[in-house]
């Protein structure tokens, strides 16, 4: 499948890859290419690749596989930086498993790692009676709100939501709620910060707690304030918060998972 990506910054500069989650697309990372011009950004659709997609089904394996094939393309031994957000933070956490030494720094945002016990069993059906609902605007705002996506960005989710073909967005869902940590996370060796928002649901605390508690490079910490989205929520801090990690290790303000 092609892979679809767009490049931004200094291409001189250490490479950033930038992996979004689900029910958005490439765009939520805006505001982070527009502050780390330094950079070499690289922002792939993982939704938008091509016509066989709905067919074949989305697989946090497969896009694993393609973003790490993009990465060796691209970094020609440059630092290498992931930022994962939810789904786009286990694919990070799938990437940096497969390849121990190819990254340097990975940034995991609310990366769910606790299998939902029976979930392939419901969403099939829950999505067959909810589906109709991503046409309707009301319903796409309520679901923009958790996500923290404001006016500017309300149409672009609401036109790609409201797309999204049923079987695109039953796979998705099955691969988000049925991942689990690989067993070769441990031997990852670049430097892993890990963050998720103390209004987030409990399982994705602890699931924080989890990928903190396999990998001794991983520091992580629970945000003050936030929910499910802080680089769309407070853009200004993320970004602050990355740079910081990066340039000297510095974990933000917030409880320290252990």
């Amino acid at each position: 499948m092609t892979l679809y990506y767009q490049e931004y910054g200094e291409k001189s500069g250490p490479l950033m890859l930038f992996v979004h989650g689900g029910g958005v697309s490439g765009w939520m990372w805006d505001k982070q290419v527009q502050y780390f011009t330094d950079f070499h950004c690289v922002v792939p659709d993982l939704l938008k690749q091509d016509k066989k997609m709905g067919l074949e089904g989305f697989s946090i394996g497969n896009s694993a596989e393609q973003l790490l094939k993009l990465i060796e393309k691209k970094a020609k031994g440059k630092k290498v930086i992931i930022i994962g957000f939810s789904l786009g933070a286990q694919v990070a956490i799938q990437m940096v498993s497969k390849k121990p030494h190819l990254i340097d720094y990975a940034i995991i945002n609310s990366a769910l790692v606790r299998p939902i016990p029976f979930s392939s069993y419901f969403i099939s059906s829950s999505v067959k009676l909810t589906y109709p609902l991503i046409k309707n605007k009301l319903f796409s705002k309520v679901q923009a709100k958790t996500l923290y996506i404001g006016k500017d960005y309300f149409e672009k989710y609401y036109e790609e939501s409201s797309n999204m073909r049923r079987d695109t967005l039953i796979s998705v869902l099955k691969e988000n709620m049925a991942f689990e940590l690989p067993g070769k996370f441990s031997q990852a060796k670049g430097k892993i910060l890990v963050t998720v928002g103390d209004k987030e649901r409990t399982i994705m605390k602890k699931s924080a707690a989890d990928i903190v508690k396999k990998n001794p490079n991983c520091k992580g910490v629970i945000l003050p304030g936030i929910g499910h989205g802080v680089s769309l929520a407070e853009p200004k801090f993320f970004n602050q918060m990355v740079e910081k990690w990066i340039i000297d290790g510095k974990i933000p303000e917030g409880k320290i998972i252990n």
